[in-house]
């Protein structure tokens, strides 16, 4: 089959993902934002559920998270102003929660791995506009302190969020170690 030029594009922005730790104070806005969605929402889903809906936290939210991340946690003064700050890395925290539901055939692994694909591509939507990103978990996704800042549904569990800011002038591309693809593909 011949290329007609589209592969090319998504291999590149494949290939030239990066996690960035660090963003700059900007950020897409609500309405550069949609778009990315719209289009990661195309990622596979099992009987088309879209189990999983995305929560924009901004300004003041992003101290609501720290707050819950320091109430969750048993910590000295000084591990709770760290804790407080770290939603502050980045000015747009893009929650990605897994909607699960017990009306469908479909396993709810199948519908956690749906969530996940969405997150992911619109990593890289937001890397090929690009925005620096980060996906960050960590033990405190799961805190109840967390879930109610997130107004989580007790179906819904959080998969981390997507830290989103501008890529400083002075980033400098880390580079990933290249597989060698037949180490991880096999047939039977």
């Amino acid at each position: 089959m011949p290329s007609d030029g589209h592969e090319s594009g998504v291999l590149a922005a494949v290939a030239n993902r990066r996690s960035h730790s660090q963003v700059t104070a900007e950020a897409p806005t609500q309405a550069e934002l949609l778009p990315l969605v719209a289009a990661a929402a195309r990622a596979a889903d099992h009987a088309s559920l879209r189990p999983w809906r995305l929560i924009e936290l901004r300004g003041e939210a992003r101290e609501r998270l720290g707050d819950a991340f320091v109430t969750a946690s048993v910590c000295t003064d000084e591990d709770a102003a760290k804790l407080r700050r770290k939603p502050l890395r980045a000015p747009l925290l893009v929650a990605i929660v897994a909607c699960r539901r017990d009306d469908t055939p479909v396993q709810v692994w199948e519908q956690d791995a749906a969530a996940a694909g969405v997150a992911h591509l619109l990593s890289l939507l937001l890397g090929a506009a690009g925005w620096g990103v980060m996906w960050r978990t960590g033990p405190l996704v799961r805190a109840k302190s967390v879930r109610l800042v997130h107004a989580l549904a007790p179906s819904e569990e959080l998969l981390g969020w997507l830290y989103v800011g501008g890529v400083p002038a002075d980033c400098t591309a880390g580079n990933r170690a290249v597989i060698d693809p037949c180490d991880y593909l096999s047939a039977l």
